[in-house]
């Protein structure tokens, strides 16, 4: 996996509330145990329409928005357990996700993907939202050592993370990475311990 360190991007404000597993990636799209391939259905029930024409309405079809960020309302992930929606969302293309709370499970498995679930005030989310809102080219910047994201030069918030899977993240480890990254200290204290 890639390393994850200072990020600047624009980004696509959904302002729903409640967006659960089943709205990010619907359980008909479950088939697959291959991670590639699920983000052509995020979002599937709101991206397209009866017809299977993209639905002209939802901001992921709209082209003033881009990036690799996503901005969502509070709860985000809440529902089922399903790793698929951070699955479908780092295959769409998103390597954060912004909200004012996501359900514990969710951020687990987002964080398990290198999606980092940034967790913002619910006044600091709803300033973020309106000013992409009203210039789609505002730039973000996460700056994941120092723990902070920027929305330009004007406003500036800290978030907490996790220390291991900041230290992940940074290094582009997954868990068996992490192990293996310490294998000199495993070996040392396997000889320091045999009997």
């Amino acid at each position: 996996m890639s390393t994850f360190n200072t990020f600047t991007s624009t980004a696509y404000p959904l302002p729903v509330e409640n967006i659960d597993t089943d709205q990010i990636i619907p359980a008909r799209f479950l088939k697959a145990t291959n991670r590639a391939g699920f983000g052509e259905n995020l979002f599937r029930d709101w991206r397209f329409q009866k017809d299977g024409n993209a639905n002209p309405d939802f901001v992921l079809n709209q082209n003033q928005y881009t990036g690799s960020i996503l901005v969502a309302g509070h709860n985000f992930g809440c529902g089922s357990s399903r790793e698929h929606a951070a699955w479908a969302l780092k295959d769409f293309g998103f390597n954060v996700i912004i909200s004012s709370f996501y359900a514990d499970i969710f951020r687990g498995n987002a964080l398990n993907n290198h999606v980092l679930p940034i967790q913002v005030t619910p006044s600091f989310l709803e300033t973020l939202l309106q000013t992409i809102q009203n210039d789609p080219t505002t730039q973000l910047e996460v700056n994941l050592e120092a723990q902070t994201l920027a929305i330009g030069t004007d406003l500036k918030t800290s978030f907490e993370i996790d220390p291991y899977k900041k230290t992940c993240l940074l290094n582009g480890y997954d868990d068996i990475d992490f192990l293996v990254s310490k294998l000199d200290k495993i070996e040392a204290f396997e000889q320091q311990h045999i009997y």
